[in-house]
């Protein structure tokens, strides 16, 4: 049954055309295939990477709950990695009736993983041929007997409703949890900006107050010209010196807020617009700053 429903998850375009397409009238093809072209043109907008599809590893969040992938790629993480996770980012794993309720309000995603006491499954909103059966509600694996099994996992932090978020406007402005009022201590937040494909994104810093420290090892900003943390690292910052515009090379970018134990300040302020791909092949620039002679100005750490 396991086997069956992971294959259903990953079932290729290939089996789709084969199983569902094949019967339709010519009339009900054209229309179909007008729906693939729409759905397309929005994927364009979230970004590739190794000709992969990417939504980041920070994925979506409804009533305090998210779906977390390993950093290493979809449904690397055991029970144990999964709690550790969550509880690393100021959470634990959602139990089935947080998931429920987050579903409940338009939380889809077709990717099984982890919950509380070694669940697993994945919330289905809508009906679909190639995830969850055509069924909609909590596709339930139950409780696994083998905690070593590799998924996703499902975490749920009530407190980290402010504290991040994935940004796909034009523009916007956003801020550190609680601004104007101080930030808190002990958060993790992660900023994930996909603009449309073609596009690049301009951060720039209206207000910037972060604990001061010699390496920034205490509270910190980390900008990333990329879908992650992992890749693509443009800086560390801290203190109250305005960091320099920032210039994505693509059309993502993700923003890593830590608070250690103790000390906080007044918080920041960023704004990001986009603007157009260079037209010729020459112009292109990594991500840099614009204006200023050091583009990591204030004191950053070195990573």
């Amino acid at each position: 049954m396991l086997q069956r429903d992971r294959a259903s998850c990953r079932a290729s375009l290939e089996c789709v055309s084969r199983e569902y397409l094949q019967p339709l009238a010519a009339r009900e093809m054209i229309a179909l295939l007008f729906f693939s072209a729409l759905l397309w043109d929005k994927a364009r907008a979230w970004g590739f990477k190794d000709g992969v599809l990417h939504n980041s590893i920070w994925l979506e969040r409804a009533a305090g709950v998210y779906h977390r992938e390993a950093r290493a790629g979809k449904y690397r993480l055991t029970y144990a990695e999964a709690k550790a996770v969550c509880e690393y980012e100021g959470g634990h794993l959602a139990t089935y009736q947080q998931l429920e309720a987050a579903r409940k309000i338009g939380f889809h995603v077709c990717a099984a993983g982890w919950m509380a006491k070694g669940r697993v499954g994945y919330p289905i909103v809508k009906a679909g041929a190639n995830c969850g059966f055509g069924k909609t509600g909590i596709v339930d694996y139950g409780i696994r007997l083998n905690r070593s099994e590799r998924w996703d996992a499902y975490c749920y932090n009530p407190n980290g409703k402010e504290c991040g978020g994935v940004f796909t406007d034009s523009k916007h402005v956003f801020k550190s949890p609680g601004y104007p009022n101080e930030y808190e201590n002990d958060q993790i937040c992660y900023w994930h900006i996909r603009v449309k494909y073609g596009q690049r994104i301009h951060l720039q810093f209206l207000e910037f107050d972060v604990e001061d420290d010699t390496a920034c090892l205490a509270d910190f900003l980390e900008i990333y010209d990329s879908y992650d943390d992992i890749n693509g690292f443009v800086g560390r910052f801290c203190g109250d010196e305005l960091p320099d515009d920032i210039i994505s090379t693509g059309n993502v970018m993700t923003l890593k807020f830590l608070t250690d134990a103790s000390v906080t300040a007044g918080g920041f302020q960023i704004r990001y617009t986009t603007v157009d791909m260079p037209s010729k092949a020459g112009d292109g620039k990594n991500a840099t700053s614009q204006g200023k002679t050091n583009f990591l100005s204030g004191k950053f750490g070195i990573m």
